[in-house]
Protein backbone atom coordinates (compact mmCIF):
# COMPACT_ATOMS: atom_id res chain seq x y z
CA UNK A 1 0.00 0.00 0.00
CA UNK A 2 1.58 3.43 -0.96
CA UNK A 3 1.08 5.97 1.16
CA UNK A 4 2.35 9.93 0.15
CA UNK A 5 2.41 12.62 3.35
CA UNK A 6 2.21 16.07 2.36
CA UNK A 7 4.27 17.68 4.95
CA UNK A 8 6.98 16.84 7.20
CA UNK A 9 6.16 18.65 10.84
CA UNK A 10 4.61 16.43 13.94
CA UNK A 11 1.85 15.56 12.27
CA UNK A 12 3.64 14.51 8.71
CA UNK A 13 6.64 12.77 10.13
CA UNK A 14 4.99 11.10 12.74
CA UNK A 15 1.97 10.00 10.29
CA UNK A 16 4.94 8.54 8.61
CA UNK A 17 6.81 6.60 10.73
CA UNK A 18 3.70 5.22 12.10
CA UNK A 19 2.45 4.20 8.65
CA UNK A 20 5.67 2.53 7.98
CA UNK A 21 5.77 0.39 11.41
CA UNK A 22 2.48 -0.79 9.98
CA UNK A 23 3.76 -2.34 6.41
CA UNK A 24 3.08 0.62 4.40
CA UNK A 25 5.31 2.30 1.08
CA UNK A 26 5.30 5.76 2.71
CA UNK A 27 6.87 8.76 0.77
CA UNK A 28 7.11 11.68 2.56
CA UNK A 29 7.39 15.33 0.50
CA UNK A 30 8.64 18.56 2.58
CA UNK A 31 8.81 21.75 0.66
CA UNK A 32 10.78 23.56 3.49
CA UNK A 33 12.18 21.68 6.55
CA UNK A 34 11.59 18.97 8.30
CA UNK A 35 9.91 19.43 11.66
CA UNK A 36 7.84 21.77 10.05
CA UNK A 37 6.83 24.72 12.31
CA UNK A 38 7.01 23.34 15.35
CA UNK A 39 10.78 22.25 15.37
CA UNK A 40 12.09 25.01 13.60
CA UNK A 41 10.29 28.08 14.55
CA UNK A 42 7.84 27.05 16.83
CA UNK A 43 7.09 25.02 19.73
CA UNK A 44 10.90 23.75 20.18
CA UNK A 45 13.13 27.36 19.78
CA UNK A 46 10.40 29.44 21.50
CA UNK A 47 11.03 26.92 24.36
CA UNK A 48 14.90 27.21 24.20
CA UNK A 49 14.54 31.25 24.59
CA UNK A 50 11.54 30.83 27.50
CA UNK A 51 14.23 28.56 29.36
CA UNK A 52 16.69 31.29 29.26
CA UNK A 53 14.14 34.02 30.00
CA UNK A 54 13.16 31.53 33.39
CA UNK A 55 16.71 31.52 34.63
CA UNK A 56 17.60 35.13 33.98
CA UNK A 57 14.02 35.71 36.35
CA UNK A 58 15.35 33.48 38.62
CA UNK A 59 19.13 35.55 38.91
CA UNK A 60 17.46 38.58 39.23
CA UNK A 61 14.33 37.96 41.77
CA UNK A 62 16.00 35.06 43.51
CA UNK A 63 19.52 34.74 43.61
CA UNK A 64 20.35 35.46 46.70
CA UNK A 65 17.62 33.71 48.30
CA UNK A 66 18.54 30.51 46.79
CA UNK A 67 22.00 31.42 48.31
CA UNK A 68 23.71 32.45 45.06
CA UNK A 69 26.15 35.50 44.74
CA UNK A 70 26.92 36.30 41.58
CA UNK A 71 28.91 40.06 40.80
CA UNK A 72 27.67 40.14 37.46
CA UNK A 73 25.29 38.47 34.83
CA UNK A 74 23.78 38.92 31.75
CA UNK A 75 21.57 37.94 28.80
CA UNK A 76 23.56 37.08 25.50
CA UNK A 77 21.13 36.85 22.85
CA UNK A 78 23.74 35.98 20.21
CA UNK A 79 24.68 33.14 22.13
CA UNK A 80 21.05 32.63 22.91
CA UNK A 81 21.09 31.97 19.22
CA UNK A 82 23.27 30.00 18.78
CA UNK A 83 22.15 27.96 21.12
CA UNK A 84 18.45 27.78 19.90
CA UNK A 85 19.98 27.01 16.27
CA UNK A 86 22.07 23.82 17.70
CA UNK A 87 18.99 22.30 19.27
CA UNK A 88 16.92 22.93 16.01
CA UNK A 89 19.33 21.40 14.10
CA UNK A 90 19.91 18.30 16.59
CA UNK A 91 16.09 17.79 16.94
CA UNK A 92 15.99 18.04 12.93
CA UNK A 93 18.39 15.75 12.62
CA UNK A 94 16.84 13.05 14.59
CA UNK A 95 13.70 13.18 12.48
CA UNK A 96 15.45 12.70 9.47
CA UNK A 97 17.36 9.71 11.28
CA UNK A 98 14.37 8.01 12.17
CA UNK A 99 12.73 8.45 8.49
CA UNK A 100 15.71 6.95 7.37
CA UNK A 101 15.60 3.88 10.18
CA UNK A 102 11.66 2.98 8.90
CA UNK A 103 12.43 3.02 5.57
CA UNK A 104 10.51 6.18 4.40
CA UNK A 105 11.43 7.85 0.80
CA UNK A 106 11.62 11.75 1.77
CA UNK A 107 11.32 14.18 -1.31
CA UNK A 108 12.30 18.19 -0.55
CA UNK A 109 9.58 20.23 -2.75
CA UNK A 110 5.86 21.05 -3.37
CA UNK A 111 3.63 18.81 -3.32
CA UNK A 112 0.69 20.05 -6.31
CA UNK A 113 -2.22 17.35 -6.57
CA UNK A 114 -2.00 16.20 -9.97
CA UNK A 115 -6.00 14.64 -9.66
CA UNK A 116 -7.39 12.27 -6.48
CA UNK A 117 -4.46 9.70 -7.20
CA UNK A 118 -1.33 11.80 -8.20
CA UNK A 119 1.08 14.11 -6.67
CA UNK A 120 3.03 16.24 -8.46
CA UNK A 121 6.87 17.81 -6.59
CA UNK A 122 8.52 20.30 -7.71
CA UNK A 123 11.52 21.15 -6.74
CA UNK A 124 13.55 24.56 -6.43
CA UNK A 125 15.87 22.98 -9.26
CA UNK A 126 12.97 21.73 -11.24
CA UNK A 127 11.30 23.54 -14.07
CA UNK A 128 7.42 22.80 -13.99
CA UNK A 129 7.04 24.74 -17.70
CA UNK A 130 9.59 21.79 -18.83
CA UNK A 131 7.83 19.05 -17.32
CA UNK A 132 10.65 18.17 -15.03
CA UNK A 133 8.76 17.65 -11.88
CA UNK A 134 8.38 13.91 -10.39
CA UNK A 135 4.56 12.70 -10.20
CA UNK A 136 3.89 10.25 -8.25
CA UNK A 137 0.79 7.63 -8.03
CA UNK A 138 -0.46 6.89 -4.61
CA UNK A 139 -3.61 4.46 -2.45
CA UNK A 140 -3.64 7.22 0.12
CA UNK A 141 -2.61 10.74 0.93
CA UNK A 142 -1.90 12.79 4.03
CA UNK A 143 -1.90 16.52 4.01
CA UNK A 144 -0.25 17.62 6.74
CA UNK A 145 0.94 21.37 5.18
CA UNK A 146 0.40 23.14 8.71
CA UNK A 147 -0.63 26.77 9.14
CA UNK A 148 1.19 29.87 8.98
CA UNK A 149 0.92 33.30 11.04
CA UNK A 150 -2.32 35.45 10.60
CA UNK A 151 -1.83 39.23 8.91
CA UNK A 152 -4.77 41.32 9.97
CA UNK A 153 -6.11 43.70 7.50
CA UNK A 154 -3.94 46.54 9.63
CA UNK A 155 -3.21 49.81 7.87
CA UNK A 156 0.58 49.91 8.33
CA UNK A 157 1.21 45.83 8.74
CA UNK A 158 3.29 45.48 5.70
CA UNK A 159 6.09 47.75 7.46
CA UNK A 160 9.39 45.88 7.70
CA UNK A 161 9.80 46.37 11.30
CA UNK A 162 6.25 44.71 11.65
CA UNK A 163 7.35 41.23 12.21
CA UNK A 164 5.32 37.69 13.00
CA UNK A 165 6.45 34.70 15.32
CA UNK A 166 7.97 33.31 12.36
CA UNK A 167 10.39 36.26 12.58
CA UNK A 168 10.61 37.33 16.12
CA UNK A 169 12.38 34.44 17.06
CA UNK A 170 15.73 35.59 14.78
CA UNK A 171 16.15 39.24 15.08
CA UNK A 172 19.98 39.98 15.26
CA UNK A 173 19.46 42.09 18.15
CA UNK A 174 16.47 42.85 21.31
CA UNK A 175 14.58 45.75 20.10
CA UNK A 176 14.79 48.70 22.31
CA UNK A 177 10.82 48.27 22.42
CA UNK A 178 7.68 45.95 21.57
CA UNK A 179 4.65 45.55 20.63
CA UNK A 180 2.64 43.14 20.48
CA UNK A 181 -1.24 42.62 18.94
CA UNK A 182 -2.53 39.60 20.39
CA UNK A 183 -2.22 38.44 24.27
CA UNK A 184 -2.85 34.54 23.40
CA UNK A 185 -0.65 32.22 24.50
CA UNK A 186 2.15 32.90 21.25
CA UNK A 187 1.88 36.72 22.12
CA UNK A 188 2.59 36.06 25.74
CA UNK A 189 5.81 33.77 25.41
CA UNK A 190 7.28 36.50 23.38
CA UNK A 191 6.33 39.02 25.73
CA UNK A 192 7.94 36.82 28.57
CA UNK A 193 11.27 36.44 26.74
CA UNK A 194 11.72 40.08 25.20
CA UNK A 195 10.99 41.55 28.17
CA UNK A 196 13.44 39.18 30.21
CA UNK A 197 16.22 40.95 28.02
CA UNK A 198 15.58 44.52 28.63
CA UNK A 199 12.87 45.07 26.24
CA UNK A 200 10.28 47.87 26.85
CA UNK A 201 7.11 45.52 25.97
CA UNK A 202 3.15 46.15 25.56
CA UNK A 203 1.00 43.87 24.71
CA UNK A 204 -2.61 45.26 22.96
CA UNK A 205 -5.39 42.33 22.83
CA UNK A 206 -8.78 42.73 21.73
CA UNK A 207 -10.94 40.10 24.17
CA UNK A 208 -11.48 41.48 28.16
CA UNK A 209 -8.93 38.83 29.01
CA UNK A 210 -4.85 38.21 27.76
CA UNK A 211 -4.91 33.97 27.14
CA UNK A 212 -8.65 33.97 26.63
CA UNK A 213 -9.19 30.58 26.13
CA UNK A 214 -7.92 29.24 29.98
CA UNK A 215 -9.70 29.31 33.43
CA UNK A 216 -9.03 33.07 34.87
CA UNK A 217 -8.03 31.13 37.99
CA UNK A 218 -4.91 30.30 36.18
CA UNK A 219 -4.14 33.39 33.97
CA UNK A 220 -4.37 35.96 36.42
CA UNK A 221 -1.19 34.89 38.27
CA UNK A 222 0.51 35.34 34.71
CA UNK A 223 -1.07 38.98 34.09
CA UNK A 224 -0.12 40.18 37.70
CA UNK A 225 3.62 38.68 37.03
CA UNK A 226 3.73 40.18 33.58
CA UNK A 227 2.51 43.55 35.05
CA UNK A 228 4.82 43.23 38.07
CA UNK A 229 7.80 42.58 35.66
CA UNK A 230 6.99 46.22 33.94
CA UNK A 231 4.66 44.76 30.90
CA UNK A 232 2.09 46.83 30.05
CA UNK A 233 -1.15 45.21 29.05
CA UNK A 234 -4.41 46.70 27.47
CA UNK A 235 -7.22 44.54 27.06
CA UNK A 236 -10.47 45.26 25.08
CA UNK A 237 -8.55 47.07 22.62
CA UNK A 238 -8.68 47.25 19.22
CA UNK A 239 -5.39 48.30 16.46
CA UNK A 240 -6.80 50.98 13.90
CA UNK A 241 -3.55 51.10 12.25
CA UNK A 242 0.22 51.05 12.22
CA UNK A 243 2.47 53.98 11.18
CA UNK A 244 6.37 55.13 10.89
CA UNK A 245 6.87 57.88 13.12
CA UNK A 246 10.51 59.07 14.73
CA UNK A 247 10.52 57.25 17.71
CA UNK A 248 9.95 53.82 15.52
CA UNK A 249 6.50 52.67 14.58
CA UNK A 250 3.33 54.29 16.56
CA UNK A 251 -0.05 52.19 16.88
CA UNK A 252 -2.82 53.63 17.28
CA UNK A 253 -5.49 52.07 19.21
CA UNK A 254 -8.93 52.69 20.32
CA UNK A 255 -11.39 51.38 23.14
CA UNK A 256 -14.16 52.39 25.52
CA UNK A 257 -11.63 54.54 27.12
CA UNK A 258 -10.86 56.63 23.70
CA UNK A 259 -7.70 56.66 21.65
CA UNK A 260 -4.20 55.99 22.31
CA UNK A 261 -1.01 55.61 20.82
CA UNK A 262 1.87 53.30 22.07
CA UNK A 263 5.28 53.76 20.17
CA UNK A 264 7.42 50.83 19.58
CA UNK A 265 10.66 49.76 17.80
CA UNK A 266 9.38 46.80 16.55
CA UNK A 267 5.61 45.36 16.54
CA UNK A 268 4.73 41.87 16.54
CA UNK A 269 1.78 40.11 14.89
CA UNK A 270 0.34 37.97 17.31
CA UNK A 271 -3.48 37.20 16.35
CA UNK A 272 -3.53 33.51 15.63
CA UNK A 273 -2.51 31.15 12.70
CA UNK A 274 -4.74 29.60 9.28
CA UNK A 275 -3.98 26.35 7.13
CA UNK A 276 -1.68 26.72 4.75
CA UNK A 277 -3.21 25.07 1.60
CA UNK A 278 -2.06 27.60 -1.21
CA UNK A 279 0.14 25.27 -3.44
CA UNK A 280 -2.02 22.40 -3.07
CA UNK A 281 -4.45 22.97 -5.64
CA UNK A 282 -6.89 20.89 -3.66
CA UNK A 283 -9.46 21.16 -6.06
CA UNK A 284 -7.95 19.12 -8.90
CA UNK A 285 -8.13 16.22 -6.40
CA UNK A 286 -11.46 17.39 -5.52
CA UNK A 287 -11.19 18.23 -1.89
CA UNK A 288 -13.65 20.75 -0.21
CA UNK A 289 -12.36 23.11 2.37
CA UNK A 290 -14.59 25.59 4.65
CA UNK A 291 -13.30 28.99 5.77
CA UNK A 292 -9.40 28.24 4.60
CA UNK A 293 -9.99 24.83 5.96
CA UNK A 294 -9.79 21.52 4.72
CA UNK A 295 -13.14 19.26 5.56
CA UNK A 296 -12.65 16.42 7.70
CA UNK A 297 -14.54 13.71 9.69
CA UNK A 298 -13.83 12.60 13.11
CA UNK A 299 -11.04 9.80 11.60
CA UNK A 300 -9.24 12.58 9.50
CA UNK A 301 -11.02 11.69 6.20
CA UNK A 302 -11.83 14.49 3.58
CA UNK A 303 -15.06 14.23 1.34
CA UNK A 304 -12.17 12.11 -0.80
CA UNK A 305 -12.25 8.72 1.15
CA UNK A 306 -8.33 7.99 0.33
CA UNK A 307 -7.28 11.44 1.30
CA UNK A 308 -6.77 12.35 4.76
CA UNK A 309 -6.20 16.14 6.25
CA UNK A 310 -4.33 16.35 10.00
CA UNK A 311 -2.80 19.38 12.05
CA UNK A 312 -3.58 22.82 11.30
CA UNK A 313 -4.20 22.57 8.14
CA UNK A 314 -7.79 21.11 8.70
CA UNK A 315 -8.41 24.22 10.96
CA UNK A 316 -9.08 22.15 14.08
CA UNK A 317 -6.81 22.51 17.33
CA UNK A 318 -3.56 24.02 16.19
CA UNK A 319 -1.52 22.08 18.79
CA UNK A 320 1.57 19.84 17.93
CA UNK A 321 1.14 17.16 19.88
CA UNK A 322 -3.07 17.13 18.88
CA UNK A 323 -1.74 17.24 15.16
CA UNK A 324 0.44 14.00 16.09
CA UNK A 325 -2.16 12.09 17.28
CA UNK A 326 -4.44 13.03 14.29
CA UNK A 327 -1.31 11.86 12.37
CA UNK A 328 -1.62 8.29 13.93
CA UNK A 329 -5.27 8.45 13.99
CA UNK A 330 -5.51 8.83 10.37
CA UNK A 331 -2.89 5.84 9.27
CA UNK A 332 -4.13 3.77 11.79
CA UNK A 333 -7.97 3.97 9.75
CA UNK A 334 -5.99 3.46 6.77
CA UNK A 335 -4.36 0.64 7.78
CA UNK A 336 -7.07 -0.72 9.01
CA UNK A 337 -6.99 -0.46 12.45
CA UNK A 338 -9.57 0.66 15.37
CA UNK A 339 -8.35 3.78 16.45
CA UNK A 340 -9.75 6.85 18.00
CA UNK A 341 -8.86 10.72 19.88
CA UNK A 342 -10.54 11.90 23.06
CA UNK A 343 -10.72 15.24 22.21
CA UNK A 344 -11.71 16.28 25.94
CA UNK A 345 -8.03 15.21 26.79
CA UNK A 346 -6.27 17.65 24.99
CA UNK A 347 -3.73 19.69 26.88
CA UNK A 348 -3.20 23.44 26.52
CA UNK A 349 0.27 25.05 27.96
CA UNK A 350 1.77 28.39 28.16
CA UNK A 351 5.88 27.88 28.94
CA UNK A 352 5.73 31.77 30.36
CA UNK A 353 6.78 32.25 34.40
CA UNK A 354 4.53 30.88 35.88
CA UNK A 355 3.85 28.09 33.44
CA UNK A 356 0.42 27.52 32.71
CA UNK A 357 -1.58 24.42 32.20
CA UNK A 358 -5.19 23.40 31.04
CA UNK A 359 -6.83 20.32 30.32
CA UNK A 360 -10.76 20.07 30.18
CA UNK A 361 -13.07 22.35 30.56
CA UNK A 362 -13.09 25.25 32.48
CA UNK A 363 -15.43 26.87 35.43
CA UNK A 364 -17.43 28.75 33.04
CA UNK A 365 -17.96 26.13 30.63
CA UNK A 366 -18.63 23.44 32.87
CA UNK A 367 -21.52 25.94 34.01
CA UNK A 368 -22.55 26.43 30.74
CA UNK A 369 -22.74 22.97 29.67
CA UNK A 370 -24.85 22.62 32.66
CA UNK A 371 -23.03 21.01 35.34
CA UNK A 372 -23.41 21.52 38.80
CA UNK A 373 -19.90 22.40 39.53
CA UNK A 374 -17.73 22.51 42.58
CA UNK A 375 -14.16 23.43 42.06
CA UNK A 376 -11.05 22.19 44.45
CA UNK A 377 -8.49 25.08 44.66
CA UNK A 378 -4.58 24.51 46.02
CA UNK A 379 -2.46 27.15 46.50
CA UNK A 380 1.17 26.58 45.10
CA UNK A 381 2.54 29.17 48.20
CA UNK A 382 1.93 26.26 50.67
CA UNK A 383 3.57 23.49 48.33
CA UNK A 384 7.01 22.58 49.82
CA UNK A 385 8.76 21.65 46.39
CA UNK A 386 7.58 25.20 45.01
CA UNK A 387 9.05 26.93 48.46
CA UNK A 388 12.23 24.93 47.95
CA UNK A 389 12.34 26.26 43.59
CA UNK A 390 11.38 29.44 45.32
CA UNK A 391 8.59 29.78 42.85
CA UNK A 392 5.14 29.93 44.66
CA UNK A 393 3.75 31.67 42.58
CA UNK A 394 0.34 29.85 41.07
CA UNK A 395 -2.84 27.15 41.98
CA UNK A 396 -3.88 23.97 40.94
CA UNK A 397 -7.53 24.02 40.59
CA UNK A 398 -10.18 21.22 40.35
CA UNK A 399 -13.16 21.52 38.13
CA UNK A 400 -15.94 18.65 38.72
CA UNK A 401 -19.15 17.15 38.07
CA UNK A 402 -20.88 18.08 41.85
CA UNK A 403 -23.14 14.99 41.81
CA UNK A 404 -20.66 12.02 40.47
CA UNK A 405 -17.41 14.21 41.39
CA UNK A 406 -16.19 13.30 38.03
CA UNK A 407 -13.20 15.72 36.77
CA UNK A 408 -14.02 17.55 34.00
CA UNK A 409 -10.91 19.79 34.51
CA UNK A 410 -7.66 20.68 35.74
CA UNK A 411 -6.10 23.85 35.19
CA UNK A 412 -2.64 24.37 36.81
CA UNK A 413 -0.58 27.49 37.25
CA UNK A 414 2.56 27.41 39.02
CA UNK A 415 6.23 25.43 38.65
CA UNK A 416 6.22 22.20 36.44
CA UNK A 417 2.69 22.97 35.48
CA UNK A 418 3.00 22.04 31.75
CA UNK A 419 4.73 18.70 32.80
CA UNK A 420 2.04 17.70 35.56
CA UNK A 421 -1.25 18.67 33.24
CA UNK A 422 -0.65 14.91 31.92
CA UNK A 423 -2.28 13.61 35.20
CA UNK A 424 -5.19 15.66 34.67
CA UNK A 425 -5.45 14.39 31.30
CA UNK A 426 -5.44 10.72 32.15
CA UNK A 427 -7.82 11.09 34.62
CA UNK A 428 -10.66 12.91 32.44
CA UNK A 429 -9.71 9.66 29.59
CA UNK A 430 -10.55 7.52 32.39
CA UNK A 431 -13.31 9.22 34.04
CA UNK A 432 -11.75 9.72 37.44
CA UNK A 433 -12.94 11.44 40.52
CA UNK A 434 -11.54 13.00 42.77
CA UNK A 435 -11.95 10.50 45.05
CA UNK A 436 -9.82 8.42 43.04
CA UNK A 437 -7.02 11.22 42.96
CA UNK A 438 -7.14 11.71 46.68
CA UNK A 439 -6.91 8.47 46.96
CA UNK A 440 -3.24 8.01 44.88
CA UNK A 441 -0.03 8.37 47.03
CA UNK A 442 2.18 10.90 45.59
CA UNK A 443 5.70 11.66 45.95
CA UNK A 444 7.02 13.89 48.71
CA UNK A 445 8.00 16.55 48.00
CA UNK A 446 6.84 17.15 44.75
CA UNK A 447 4.68 19.89 43.17
CA UNK A 448 2.79 17.37 42.21
CA UNK A 449 1.36 16.40 45.77
CA UNK A 450 -0.54 19.98 44.95
CA UNK A 451 -2.96 18.04 42.79
CA UNK A 452 -3.81 15.53 45.73
CA UNK A 453 -4.38 18.51 47.80
CA UNK A 454 -6.57 20.52 45.47
CA UNK A 455 -8.60 17.07 44.70
CA UNK A 456 -9.11 16.85 48.66
CA UNK A 457 -10.06 20.96 48.52
CA UNK A 458 -13.50 20.14 46.47
CA UNK A 459 -14.83 19.08 49.63
CA UNK A 460 -13.02 21.49 51.79
CA UNK A 461 -10.63 18.94 53.11
CA UNK A 462 -7.19 19.89 51.77
CA UNK A 463 -4.90 18.86 54.72
CA UNK A 464 -1.78 21.23 54.54
CA UNK A 465 -4.50 24.11 54.16
CA UNK A 466 -5.72 26.49 57.09
CA UNK A 467 -9.76 27.25 57.04
CA UNK A 468 -11.44 29.55 58.89
CA UNK A 469 -14.03 26.82 60.43
CA UNK A 470 -13.01 23.08 60.66
CA UNK A 471 -14.95 20.61 58.26
CA UNK A 472 -15.99 17.75 59.75
CA UNK A 473 -17.50 14.76 57.67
Amino acid sequence: MKIIIIGGGPGGYVAAIRAAQLGAAVTLIENKYLGGTCLNVGCIPTKVLLHTTELLDVLKHDAKELGITLSDYHGDWPKLQKRKTKIIKKLVGGVNGLLKNNGITKIMGTAVFVNAHQIKVISENQDEINNAATVIDFDFAIIATGSKPVIPPIPGSNHPDVITSDTALSLDAVPESLGIIGGGVIGCEFASIYNAFGCKVTIIEMLPEIVANMDRDIVKPLKEKLLKDGVDIFTSTRVESIQESAGGLTVTTSSQTGEKTITAKKVLLSVGRKPELSTLNLDLAGIKTARGAIVVNQKMQTNVPHIYAIGDCNGGVMLAHVASAEGILAVETIMGKRSQIDFKTIPYCVYTKPELASVGLTEAQAREAGYDVKVGIFPMAVNGKAMIMGETTGVVKYVTDAATGEILGLHMAGPRATDLIVEGALAIRLEATVAELMATIHAHPTVGEALMEAAHAVDGHAIHLMSDAVKKE
